[in-house]
């Protein structure tokens, strides 16, 4: 990765373009061809340092549902936690921590009453209790980091 992919992850990272061409602004901003710039974004995503580029949507403002659930998984069941939980198309976030419980996950649904179907599902697949944790108020941090600093930490 060069000096030109750090800007470009600098400016995706912190609002990817809304234009007719976004990779035509990206590459005028960092001065490079529009066709250079989507194959670096393309070579950046297929390496797996860009994950995903999506919409950030207030689930809340569309009236929907969301909650942070919680469950002790067995460490040699992991894979199938994952698996499982993964399988869900509302699951839009599923990680292992240290401590107890060890596993979370986020829904976001239409309703209540889809997400306790898909808790219950879960539940009932893994023979285990999830505690789940509806949001009450929604909290979010913007944070912005700098990628084109020649010192900045990047595999």
């Amino acid at each position: 990765m060069d000096r030109t992919d750090r800007k470009i992850l600098t400016l995706i990272s912190n609002a990817f373009p809304l234009h007719e061409r976004p990779f035509l602004h990206i590459a005028r901003e960092v001065g490079i061809t529009e066709e250079e710039a989507l194959e670096r974004v393309r070579r950046l995503k297929d390496t797996g340092l860009i994950r995903r580029i999506g919409a950030v949507i207030s689930p809340g403002s569309l009236g929907w549902y969301s909650t942070l659930c919680a469950v002790e998984v067995p460490l040699d069941r992991i894979d199938d936690y994952a698996s499982l939980v993964n399988s869900y198309d509302e699951v839009t976030h599923n990680y292992v921590r240290s401590g107890h419980p060890n596993c979370w996950f986020t829904l976001i649904t239409p309703n209540a009453a889809r997400a306790r179907e898909i808790i219950r599902e879960i539940q009932d697949r893994l023979g285990t209790e999830i505690l789940d944790l509806p949001a009450k108020r929604v909290f979010k941090i913007n944070v912005s980091f700098d990628f084109a600093e020649e010192d900045a930490s990047i595999p």
